[in-house]
């Protein structure tokens, strides 16, 4: 759902959301057909985009999703179901380095839709 993709994308841009990564994942997953992955520069800035892009999602497209995370906010994962999110602290999202394990070797690296330095 191309609506939702969008969705996301503007809400984490507008909570001014670093590194914003969006990986297409159709075809290579059943999962999700995206994967978006974002850092906030503090646990609190974590958890209030996460609460706001899912207060987002049920009102404009009224779908309901399922967040784990929110209680440290560390990392915060949000299952759209079309559409899956993560939000990390940048040094816990450079542990993990999710983007190279979802990379599936492509020649390419994923697309970067919106970068905002601090």
């Amino acid at each position: 759902m191309e609506a939702l993709h969008a969705l996301v994308l503007k809400s984490l841009d507008d909570d001014q959301a670093v590194e914003m990564v969006s990986i297409p994942l159709a075809g290579k997953s059943s999962i999700a057909d995206h994967m978006v992955i974002a850092s906030g520069r503090s646990s609190r800035q974590v958890a209030s985009m996460a609460t706001k892009l899912a207060d987002k999602i049920k009102k404009e497209l009224g779908r309901l999703v399922r967040i784990e995370g929110l209680p440290t906010a560390d990392w915060v994962l949000i299952d759209a179901d079309d559409v899956i999110i993560h939000l990390f602290r940048p040094e816990v999202r450079t542990f993990y380095n999710l983007e190279r394990m979802w990379a599936f070797g492509d020649d390419q690296a994923p697309s970067k839709t919106a970068t905002t330095n601090a």
